[in-house]
Order: C-alpha cells, then sequence, then structure tokens
C-alpha cells in the first residue's frame, strides 16, 4: 500500500533504500535517542530491510519530489506494542533523518497513518512513546493530537543496552474523528469577518 500526502510518499521499504537509510541512520542523533543503534554500513541498513523494516504496515517516508526514502514510519501490533495494548489498539513509530527535522514532516506522516488506522483498519485507539529527553518526539505526538497517558520508568532497552524512562501518549478514534470535524467546521465557516481567505483554507483537513 502506498499513501501520498501534501509533501510525501509512504512507501514499503525495498532493498534499494539502503543507501538512503545508511546516510540517514548512520547519524547518532537519530537512532539511539529513538532506542535503536546507529547503522554501521550500507549492508547493515540492507538488513534492517530484510529483517526489520519489511514488515507489514511499515513505510519508508520519502518526498514526493525524488520518492528516496528519508525516515520510517509503522504501525506496531499489539502483541509487538511496547506498552499494554488492547488487541484493537495500535502503536505508531517513526524516525526521520536531521536534514529534515523542524519541516513537519513526520507529523504529516503521522497523520495519514491515523486515517489509515482509524478508518481503513478499524482500530479504536492510537499510541505513541518516546524516551525521556525525546523533545522533538514530544512535541510531535501533541502536533498530531496524542495526550499524554502514562509514564514507564526503569524500562530496559534491548537494542541499546540500557534501562530508559519512557512516556507514552494516547489518541481515540472518537477523539480523531471529533478534531477531523473541528477542521472541517473552520473550513466552512473561517474565523469570522476579519478571516481572510488564506487564514480560511489553513485549516483545511
Amino acid at each position: 500500500m502506498v499513501f501520498e500526502t501534501e509533501r510525501l510518499i509512504l512507501r514499503p521499504w525495498e532493498e534499494k533504500d539502503a543507501e538512503s537509510l545508511y546516510k540517514y541512520a548512520k547519524d547518532p542523533e537519530v537512532g539511539p535517542i529513538a532506542g535503536w543503534p546507529v547503522h554501521t554500513s550500507v549492508e547493515n541498513s540492507l538488513e534492517i530491510i530484510k529483517n526489520v523494516l519489511s514488515a507489514d504496515e511499515t513505510y519508508a517516508v520519502c518526498l514526493k519530489e525524488d520518492n528516496v526514502a528519508i525516515g520510517s514510519i509503522g504501525l506496531i501490533p499489539p502483541a509487538q506494542s511496547y506498552t499494554a495494548v488492547a488487541d484493537d489498539e495500535i502503536e505508531v513509530g517513526y524516525w526521520i533523518g536531521v536534514p529534515f527535522w523542524g519541516r513537519g514532516l513526520i507529523p504529516e506522516a503521522v497523520k495519514a497513518l491515523q486515517k489509515h488506522a482509524f478508518l481503513d483498519l478499524g482500530f479504536s485507539a492510537m499510541w505513541c512513546g518516546y524516551y525521556d529527553g525525546n523533545e522533538k518526539s514530544k512535541r510531535c505526538q501533541e502536533k498530531c493530537g496524542f495526550v499524554y497517558h502514562h509514564t514507564e520508568e526503569n524500562k530496559p532497552c534491548e537494542l541499546m543496552g540500557d534501562v530508559r524512562t519512557e512516556h507514552f501518549t494516547f489518541l481515540t478514534k472518537q477523539d480523531w474523528l471529533d478534531n477531523q470535524n473541528k477542521k472541517l467546521v473552520f473550513y466552512v465557516h473561517g474565523k469570522g469577518g476579519s478571516a481572510s481567505e488564506p487564514e480560511h483554507y489553513q485549516m483545511s483537513p
């Protein structure tokens, strides 16, 4: 399955993505704070594509202009979730290369998968988590409508061989639908007589 947003293509990972994956996943600012070690070579990245990123509902995050992988996003099923999740709930995880930080690309990707998870797959809620100190991920989750749920301390991070504090956020399908309806109302009615045309369209779904 492939998804398109305003600026992105979300598509399944392919073996030919190994070079671009290594280019961004070798950066120590990316993986360790998300709970996985830096990639050590193109061959290492290829193995990750084959053994990890080939999982169902895992997508390469690509810019529309060139379709080159610059990050990853995926839905994590209940059995593999990092916290206690009901069978009708799902978790989302993501990362993006450092040169693309601060551009709102991951929130754009997350919102596409929220729509997919709630409307196509029928999940009732979505979870997301971030390790203590990962303020960028925290802000991303807030932008995507997630609200703080709980914190788990002394949590083993197996891939990094350490123990961490992880914070979890939560979004129900109903809250997501309510947010979509609010945007639609704003789109139709605008901000009132003083709103300019661009402001009317700024928050459209």
